[in-house]
């Protein structure tokens, strides 16, 4: 089992009273009561998620689907004409793409070990949790344990903004999405030890993947004229999302802050989709 972090549970708050991006419900911090609970301190690693396969024979929704979602930057072709794309400019589908093939078929993970295991989906992340023994954290949870139960900081180490010199994580560095710098070493995920750990020991909770929880995604901030056009912030089917990944900079995508969050389909699998194990106290 992976090391973990324990958590007293009691008093916390979920949210920012300082939110960015409030049109993504980041906002107002909301007071909570939480149990004890313990954390795993890295996220579910490339080598872990296929002894779970040997084991149980699990295929992911990726591979039952055919296909999953793949970074534009991974790709021979780059940003370049000639291959069908979702709706961002930045991803491709790419058939056979899945955690075995992260890139697509051609592609493996024999240097990946302890990198995350990528194109995740909400049902495969659960699916492991069971078997481990534990379960997905819920958003408040996630939260209280990147702050270590500290107040509300903007980032896991505390309010130091990074930046394409200071580097804290596994973000992007340069013009997004077609020029990286790579000054924190990596183009896409990092091992998962990587980085300096927060002070309760947990590593990468800003960047490298986006972190599924057990929580439906809901805006509550919004108001009832904005929740009637907004149906993507009202709809329950979708699943929070915490972290930020290695795409993420501030230019453009600035939710790889605690209190950051996004909404996606349970089914939904990508190059910097990943996850990290809770368990009862």
């Amino acid at each position: 089992m992976n090391a973990l972090a324990s958590f007293a549970g009691g008093n916390s708050f979920v949210g920012t009273d300082r939110p960015e991006l409030p049109q993504d419900g980041e906002g107002p911090r909301r007071a909570v009561r939480l149990k004890p609970f313990r954390l795993e301190t890295c996220t579910v690693t490339v080598e872990r998620f296929a002894a779970f396969v040997t084991e149980t024979g699990y295929v992911s929704e990726a591979e039952r689907l055919g296909w999953s979602a793949v970074f534009a930057g991974f790709l021979t072709d780059g940003f370049g004409p000639g291959r069908p794309r979702t709706s961002s400019d930045w991803w491709r589908p790419v058939d056979g793409a899945c955690w075995r093939h992260p890139e697509g078929p051609g592609s493996t993970i024999e240097d990946r070990a302890y990198h995350p295991a990528t194109h995740i989906s909400w049902a495969d992340a659960s699916a492991f949790a069971d078997w481990a023994g534990g379960r997905l954290p819920t958003e408040a949870e996630w939260e209280h344990a990147a702050r270590d139960g500290a107040g509300d900081r903007r980032f896991p180490w505390g309010d130091a903004e990074p930046t394409d010199t200071e580097i804290f994580c596994n973000i992007w560095q340069g013009r997004f999405p077609t020029e990286n710098t790579l000054a924190d070493g990596y183009y896409g995920t990092c091992p998962v030890d990587a980085f300096p750990p927060n002070s309760a020991g947990l590593f990468n909770m800003a960047g490298n993947v986006w972190e599924w929880t057990a929580d439906a995604f809901r805006v509550r901030s919004l108001s009832r004229e904005a929740r009637s056009t907004n149906r993507r912030a009202t709809d329950e089917r979708l699943k929070v999302v915490k972290g930020g990944s290695f795409l993420c900079h501030i230019s453009y995508c600035y939710r790889y802050r605690i209190a950051a969050r996004i909404g996606l389909p349970p089914d939904s699998a990508a190059s910097n989709s990943g996850f990290r194990i809770a368990y009862d106290a």
